[in-house]
């Protein structure tokens, strides 16, 4: 029973996070993984606060509140990394799951090792451990991708972001550590706080999310008729496109339109699959995606860097631009 208490609270979140992602962005195999490393990390972590312990003169419980913060917090957020090089999170909702996910196989680990290590403790103790320190592992580490994650789709310094995640885990876990409140009330406020953050950050992200698709599907799918229409230099981009035919050789500006109309056709084939995956359908998988996706990147580099920021007032392939195409992968 003891076992169950520490572990099954931070699993029941996970799955209540999982409900709340209405257009269902979260890949499951990738949400896997991050427990996966999470349980990891946990064994990782271990190591290493043995290691720096027995070479510091701290004793166990300045070091359990000033440095075991900072390495677990650390060793947690790489896939935090992972995630946004391999361009899996796309918006803070699939952010925060797969963020809580982490902490959530972490908490699994140590709580685990902690109703093994010293059964003959209380059961309020689990009851603390299971609803409260589960809870902020998960808390931390979703707030970390949160704010990382965020930043790169704003396409906002990243250093100074991933300096501001680290250092508000790092004083959270630090303070939770301290225990500066009594452990219950400070259990009841994280089971107060954290869902309640979470929705506000999921409704708030819904209406965002809605008002990408709206916005770029109906002006995306507009511009990709007129191109079909042979009517596209009536547009504006094709008035920009022409423009552009002194400064450019010929063969470029062929690449160039030819990257504009399959990025297009990806695009709005990209947010179909959100919207069918948001109504409770599965996303419409085609045979040539992957041979589309190489000739994009094809077209991409024969323009080169020059010719992708000429076409950026047109086609802007950012973070999550780059996120959209990435789902055909998963």
């Amino acid at each position: 029973m003891d076992y169950l208490i520490s572990v099954l609270p931070v699993l029941l979140f996970l799955f209540f996070l999982f409900l709340l992602d209405s257009f269902k962005l979260v890949v499951k195999r990738t949400l896997f993984s991050a427990i996966l490393w999470g349980i990891l990390s946990a064994g990782f972590a271990f190591y290493l606060n043995n290691f720096l312990l027995q070479t510091h003169v701290l004793s166990f419980e300045q070091y359990a509140r000033y440095i075991a913060p900072g390495t677990e917090e650390w060793i947690k957020s790489l896939f935090v990394f992972f995630l946004v090089f391999r361009k899996k999170a796309g918006f803070l909702i699939d952010a925060a799951i797969y963020g809580f996910a982490i902490g959530a196989g972490f908490a699994l680990v140590e709580n685990v090792v902690y109703v093994h290590d010293a059964s003959d403790v209380g059961f309020m103790v689990w009851i603390l451990r299971g609803f409260g320190t589960a809870l902020m592992h998960g808390g931390c580490t979703a707030l970390f991708s949160l704010i990382v994650v965020g930043a790169k789709s704003r396409n906002a310094s990243q250093r100074i972001a991933i300096g501001i995640a680290y250092v508000s885990v790092y004083l959270i876990h630090a303070a939770f550590n301290h225990f500066y409140i009594h452990p219950l009330l400070q259990t009841v406020g994280i089971l107060i706080v954290l869902p309640l953050i979470f929705v506000l950050i999921f409704r708030r992200n819904e209406k965002q999310l809605h008002r990408w698709l709206e916005i770029e599907f109906s002006s995306e799918i507009e511009l990709l008729q007129m191109i079909h229409k042979g009517r596209f230099s009536d547009t504006r981009a094709g008035a920009y496109l022409a423009s552009l035919k002194t400064r450019f050789a010929p063969e470029t500006i062929v690449d160039m339109y030819c990257y504009i109309q399959l990025y297009l056709e990806l695009s709005i084939k990209a947010k179909r699959n959100v919207l069918l995956k948001e109504s409770g359908f599965p996303p419409i998988s085609e045979d040539d995606i992957s041979d589309k996706l190489k000739e994009l990147a094809a077209l991409r580099k024969g323009i080169g860097k020059t010719g992708e920021m000429t076409l950026s007032p047109l086609i802007r392939m950012n973070y999550r631009d780059l996120w959209k195409l990435n789902q055909f992968r998963e």
